[in-house]
């Protein structure tokens, strides 16, 4: 006899499915530069909320497309999840298209161009690297950083009609420790696998992140020489945090660590980075 679970249809089920962004990591390198430059900008406009709107529709809307696109070009049979995925779909385009009217509206044009054809080329590689199985590709992931982080230059655009040289300064510094955060987590994943597996991890993470931290390290020095002190505390905290994270990867006990657990980690140096840099770029 079947019981009420195996009698539900599966199609039933799959309509209660929200469409919401479950990289949770990777919203708050969407999100997290949206309030420190609205913070920095010290500045408000309306207009920087259409940002935020826009961007969080943006990643919303990634996992329906994602399944749309592999539905259309891959899968030979119907999926159950199709009519969320189409709905969820459509109402995040509405967010997204209205979010981009008003953008239209108060943005220069060259500067509302140029930043609609990267954002546009940016969702349509993440969709095709999606339905390719290729998102852990480190290029990828490099470029993932710097492009959910551009979310500064959107804000800053947006608060005061101009992209500011400080604004700059803080997207190359959010991108590079977001890059490097996000190398450090993959290395762990790869060494959390080959765990389990009784094999040698694949190295490529684990020497793409160690790379990055040489290259936080060097722009730590750079801001010694200029004399911006908190923003070499950030740099040093990050440095030390990951060099950290990629030392205890060795360590069986902290491989078995919940994920969960280790992205709140991760999310409080993020955050703790991101406060300093206010402090420094104030």
């Amino acid at each position: 006899m079947q019981t009420l679970e195996q009698a539900v249809p599966i199609k039933a089920a799959s309509r209660t499915k929200a469409y919401l962004p479950r990289e949770h990591g990777a919203t708050a390198m969407l999100l997290t530069p949206i309030f420190a430059v609205a913070i920095l900008a010290r500045a408000w406009r309306w207009s920087e909320v259409a940002v935020f709107l826009a961007a969080f529709a943006a990643m919303s809307a990634k996992d329906p497309a994602v399944l749309l696109m592999r539905q259309w070009f891959v899968w030979k049979q119907r999926s159950p999840e199709l009519p969320a995925a189409v709905q969820w779909f459509a109402g995040w385009s509405v967010v997204l298209a209205a979010s981009v009217v008003v953008l239209f509206l108060t943005w220069p044009l060259k500067a509302f161009l140029a930043m609609g054809a990267g954002v546009a080329a940016f969702g349509c590689v993440a969709v095709f690297v999606n339905v390719k199985n290729r998102q852990r590709s480190t290029l990828f992931q490099i470029v993932s950083a710097a492009a959910l982080t551009s979310t500064a230059l959107a804000t800053c655009l947006s608060a005061t009609g101009t992209i500011s040289r400080w604004c700059w300064w803080f997207w190359a510094l959010i991108a590079m420790q977001a890059t490097a955060g996000i190398l450090v987590v993959h290395a762990r994943l790869d060494a959390r696998i080959a765990h389990r597996k009784s094999t040698a991890a694949n190295p490529r993470f684990r020497r793409a992140a160690v790379a990055a931290l040489l290259v936080l390290a060097c722009a730590a020095v750079t801001a010694i020489s200029f004399g911006r002190a908190w923003i070499d505390l950030a740099l040093a905290l990050a440095v030390a945090g990951y060099a950290f994270d990629l030392m205890r990867q060795k360590n069986s006990k902290s491989l078995e660590m919940p994920l969960k657990a280790v992205g709140l980690q991760a999310l409080a140096l993020s955050t703790v980075y991101a406060v300093l840099l206010i402090a420094g770029l104030w």
